[in-house]
């Protein structure tokens, strides 16, 4: 068996590698919504400049910050990415780069000032504990939401636990990298996807081609989140 590793927003798959793949001013939480599609409000698209082929996705967390993956905008100094919420098309300033080998994290800002002042007021608070499996989790785009459930430590393959602890299921239904993962019940952010793990199975004796299974979706979960956050930056 081998193992493979891949970027959640490509198809294509390398053995044991990464695949790159009047509205109030009362200040509303996330925990006021009443279902699921609320939770759209909070995605973005991420787009490069030029424009990537792919959906490029992130979270509104409040006062301007946009929180994604890393290997969504890229270098931030060659990609210039704009961020399009509540259909405004914003150009984005860089508040701290992660690294896909490190935090796969970017934390981008935008002008509050341009959105709905619905919006501008609103913000996603991160998640107090930890995920568990089995919990109802929400994935939402700006195209729709999907719900998931956190899949146990054990269905990660053995060399990369430790790294890559938190996964989701559902991989044909959920949305891809910088998408943002909530807990369902207390509709907090409980992580940002990174990548699809997978696995290749190879041919039995009888001669069958070798065939990758898709084991779940890695979320950077909420407390490497709040590590990755500079102090004095507040949403």
């Amino acid at each position: 068996m081998e193992f493979t590793l891949s970027l959640a927003h490509t198809s294509l798959r390398l053995a044991i590698g990464f695949i790159i793949a009047g509205a109030s001013a009362q200040l509303v939480s996330a925990q006021a919504f009443s279902n699921d599609a609320d939770l759209k409000l909070f995605a973005v698209h991420i787009n490069r400049t030029p424009p990537q082929s792919w959906p490029g996705y992130g979270v509104y967390l409040g006062n301007g910050l946009i929180l994604t993956a890393e290997h969504v905008p890229g270098h931030f100094a060659r990609t210039k990415p704009h961020v399009v919420l509540a259909g405004q098309d914003l150009p984005a300033a860089l508040v701290k780069e992660g690294g896909f080998e490190d935090v796969d994290l970017t934390l981008l800002s935008i002008d509050p000032t341009k959105l709905p002042v619905q919006l501008e007021m609103r913000r996603m608070p991160l998640c107090a504990t930890p995920p568990v499996a089995g919990e109802t989790v929400v994935v939402a785009t700006p195209e729709g939401t999907a719900r998931s459930h956190v899949l146990p430590q054990v269905t990660v393959p053995p060399n990369m636990r430790g790294r890559f602890d938190t996964l989701i299921g559902d991989v044909a239904t959920t949305g891809n990298s910088g998408s943002g993962v909530f807990d369902a019940r207390k509709q907090c952010l409980l992580g940002i996807i990174s990548r699809k793990l997978s696995v290749i199975l190879k041919g039995n004796p009888l001669g069958a081609p070798p065939r990758t299974v898709d084991i779940g979706k890695y979320f950077v979960p909420a407390s490497d989140i709040k590590a990755f956050i500079p102090d004095g930056v507040s949403f």
